[in-house]
């Protein structure tokens, strides 16, 4: 991913030095935890996973579990160097959370099982092998792009649009096939709906501000955020820019709602984490991986933004529940 910044070399070796975990206790079973950047919707998924442990009988505070977790902070070799050095420690299992810390497990071990959280489906990661198999150490919950089709279909029913037609924007990164796919898939709604989709890429989040002022002078209705790495990083700059222009953002990420955005039917990240993580405590309780398949995200929940709502004066069903 381009937004991806490489730091200074001095910088990269300190964090390299502080990746290392602590000593592994005796006969306790060690979880190596990564996530690829810093960000507050994302973390609900590291909580969800740790709770799910904890209910389960693996717990920090009792010395059943052993949770390293270390934060990439969206830079590529740092995350490469985390990801090796848990497989050098020969932790017991992975959890990685987000596309880019599940592919770079995935890459650098084949025997290490990994649980995956807010990350796609192998094929749309890129992960499958010559004969179209995914990775026999992948497990946690993934998700496919079906559920865009009923997040894409509220902005109409909420939403009426100030000319002929509803004209709705995106930004999305080029490098992430998960948000290109995305798009793809948003236009083909669009065209059916008689939507005007105005799209236009973004490479790093410090982009983000000048795209989003870029695309607001386009004379759009509505902002929808994608499921992409870089509107997460840059979230609050593009919600800054849409409310100075009093252009409602939609989303498919329940986070993202929390944020500040409209309204959604997207996955809840807490429970997204947690799910992933009772696959996780049946591999520590059993100690193998049979009956384990990589499971298909299971949560998702209609939600809207009580003051996003008001502020443009939009009626949201009774079937939405108010993000608190």
């Amino acid at each position: 991913m381009k937004f991806f910044k490489y730091i200074p070399a001095a910088f990269l070796l300190i964090s390299i030095v502080s990746c290392k975990p602590k000593p592994k206790q005796t006969s306790v079973p060690v979880a190596g935890f990564v996530d690829a950047f810093e960000d507050a919707t994302i973390a609900q998924a590291r909580t969800g996973f740790t709770d799910a442990l904890k209910k389960e009988g693996f717990s920090e505070d009792k010395k059943t579990v052993q949770i390293e977790y270390r934060n990439a902070q969206g830079n590529i070799p740092t995350l490469t160097q985390i990801v090796n050095y848990f497989v050098s420690e020969k932790v017991d299992l992975l959890a990685t959370s987000t596309t880019l810390a599940t592919v770079t497990a995935l890459q650098n071990t084949k025997t290490i099982p990994v649980f995956a959280m807010v990350s796609p489906v192998p094929e749309r990661m890129k992960v499958l092998d010559a004969h179209g198999k995914a990775p026999a150490n992948l497990f946690g919950a993934l998700e496919d792009l079906n559920y865009i089709d009923t997040s894409f279909a509220i902005i109409p029913k909420l939403l009426k649009p100030k000319g002929a037609k509803l004209v709705i924007g995106m930004i999305y990164n080029q490098s992430e096939p998960q948000s290109t796919d995305a798009l793809n898939k948003i236009k083909s709604l669009a065209e059916k709906q008689n939507i005007t989709i105005v799209a236009l890429p973004v490479n790093t989040s410090a982009d983000a501000q000048l795209v989003t002022q870029s695309l607001l002078s386009k004379n759009i209705d509505a902002f929808f955020a994608n499921p992409d790495n870089t509107v997460f990083a840059s979230f609050e700059t593009i919600l800054k820019s849409c409310n100075q222009k009093n252009v409602p953002i939609f989303t498919s990420e329940a986070g993202l709602v929390q944020r500040g955005a409209v309204a959604a039917f997207g996955a809840d990240i807490y429970q997204w984490g947690y799910q992933a993580g009772k696959q996780a405590a049946y591999f520590l309780k059993n100690h193998k991986t049979d009956g384990l398949a990589p499971q298909m995200v299971k949560i998702r929940k209609r939600v809207y933004n009580p003051a996003a709502a008001k502020k443009y004066n939009i009626t949201v069903p009774s079937n939405f529940e108010a993000v608190k």
